[in-house]
């Protein structure tokens, strides 16, 4: 397939990231294949958040290279436009405007793409009815519920059609339902769109979604404890 019709490869090699006498990642490889669903854990200041910003094109590494597509990230690359269109971001907190509907929310990122009015309400709309929230188009975040605003967040995310989409602790201000049909959408993104996707998260549910689990200590892989070592794909839908 063609790149645009596939997920991302990702590869760090010897990466390592500090803040003053801190170092949060060090001397970092990995590789993500293409289509790949990825969990990563660990407990919290392990550098799992760097992680996915250095991936993502928000922070530049100290020593190493971070690579998408085999091309390097901080090298040569237009970041803007790789943040805009190849890379999509789920934080824990949805950051949704307040003044905006949600059909807007998810517009935003259209706007910066010079994309024009009109293809921008047919893609945000079409997005919010596979999420099942077409008929709440119109609502503003302060009249969601909080699975309806990061399942917003997801939307948003993704209307720009990322290869690679990084998500940080989404499922961290959700109760166990809303977590679990936030975790089914993002299967049902990767099996339609083979979204490579890393997701981080101490969410036990997140185990059976990924294909696999990595532990990140103190900015160092590990071997995953028993029965993290690979996750069980969400059942075909």
């Amino acid at each position: 397939m063609p790149p645009g019709d596939q997920g991302a490869d990702v590869r760090l090699r010897t990466v390592s990231k500090r803040y003053g006498n801190i170092t949060a990642v060090t001397a970092l490889d990995l590789h993500v294949g293409a289509g790949e669903f990825v969990l990563v854990t660990g407990p919290s200041g392990s550098g799992k958040s760097t992680l996915l910003n250095l991936i993502g094109g928000l922070q530049a590494p100290d020593d190493g290279d971070v690579l998408i597509d085999g091309e390097p990230v901080w090298r040569g690359r237009d970041l803007p436009r790789h943040r805009r269109e190849l890379v999509g971001f789920v934080f824990q907190h949805h950051l949704l405007l307040g003044v905006l509907s949600a059909r807007a929310n998810v517009e935003v990122p259209l706007i910066g793409a010079g994309i024009g009015r009109r293809e921008r309400g047919r893609r945000s709309l079409r997005l919010l009815d596979e999420i099942s929230l077409s008929e709440r188009a119109e609502h503003r975040p302060e009249q969601l519920s909080g699975g309806e605003r990061q399942r917003v967040a997801v939307a948003r995310a993704l209307v720009n059609e990322p290869r690679l989409l990084l998500a940080d602790e989404p499922t961290g201000a959700l109760d166990t339902a809303a977590s679990e049909q936030l975790f089914d959408l993002f299967a049902d993104v990767r099996e339609r769109r083979a979204t490579t996707m890393i997701l981080v998260s101490h969410d036990p549910l997140a185990q059976k979604y990924a294909d696999r689990t990595l532990v990140l200590v103190d900015g160092t892989l590990k071997q995953p404890r028993a029965g993290e070592a690979a996750g069980v794909r969400a059942p075909a839908r």
